[in-house]
């Protein structure tokens, strides 16, 4: 049972953004370089000189839409968000209920389905709040203690030291994955070259943009049967910048201490 925890806890770290990428977390032994047919200038370069590659790219990026989801867990998220803390989209928890989420600065907008009234507030109390805010924003600042825990996805920055700096190194002794690159593909319109790792019973698979900058657009790590799935693309695209008028919003404190703290 350690054995099987043990991947499974690699994809939920993986969809929420913890591990990615590249640096210790996808070092090993490049591989020999395989056919290099459609690999653009990424021919005759190393499986990790791809991974480095876009890994830079990553660290350079302004602001970017990040996707998520895993068979393990049924949080998603969608969101625009940048280095300067701003973001807007979705954060999804399946049946219990799916938030759309705006921040600019310290502002914080949070509009949330019904299913998350019900699952929030108990009874009859929920569904309440279900027809009484509907289609209505919940307003405040991130020194709000539940509005600072739901915005924690919305900082680029974060995001990009993560990439960079995992926070699970493999063990000392632990045994070299080997990088190996496969063969070119599209994923969402873009061609894409894989750069696959495998180690401890999983295996991530890196797709790396041919064309043009080598950004990082997908990354994958299965195991046990199990897959969590991260997609980036709209690099360096401004946050859109719209915010909910006041007359469909309504301030955080009427709630306070009502609302359960997101768990990170």
């Amino acid at each position: 049972m350690a054995r099987k925890s043990r991947p499974t806890t690699a994809i939920t770290a993986l969809t929420c953004g913890a591990a990615l990428i590249a640096g210790p977390a996808w070092t090993g032994v490049a591989a020999a370089a395989g056919p290099a047919d459609g690999e653009g200038d990424l021919a005759g370069k190393t499986a990790q000189q791809v991974s480095d590659a876009s890994l830079h790219e990553l660290l350079g990026a302004k602001s970017l839409r990040l996707r998520t989801q895993s068979t393990t867990d049924p949080g998603k998220l969608d969101l625009a968000l940048d280095r300067d803390g701003n973001c807007a989209g979705t954060i999804s928890k399946g049946s219990y209920g799916r938030v759309d989420l705006v921040k600019r600065g310290k502002q914080v907008w949070m509009k949330p389905d019904a299913a998350y009234w019900k699952t929030q507030l108990p009874g009859k109390e929920g569904a309440a709040a279900a027809r009484k805010y509907q289609g209505r924003y919940l307003h405040g600042t991130t020194d709000d203690t539940f509005l600072q825990s739901l915005a924690t996805a919305c900082d680029l920055t974060t995001f990009q030291k993560a990439a960079a700096n995992p926070t699970n190194p493999p063990p000392s002794g632990h045994p070299t994955s080997h990088l190996t690159k496969g063969k070119p593909t599209v994923e969402e319109g873009t061609r894409v070259l894989p750069v696959v790792k495998k180690t401890d019973g999983v295996t991530q698979t890196l797709y790396v943009a041919i064309d043009g900058t080598h950004y990082p657009r997908k990354l994958t790590a299965e195991a046990n049967h199990e897959t969590g799935t991260v997609l980036l693309s709209d690099y360096d695209k401004p946050v859109p910048s719209k915010t909910p008028p006041p007359g469909k919003t309504v301030d955080i404190s009427a709630l306070e201490g009502r609302l359960e703290t997101p768990s990170a």
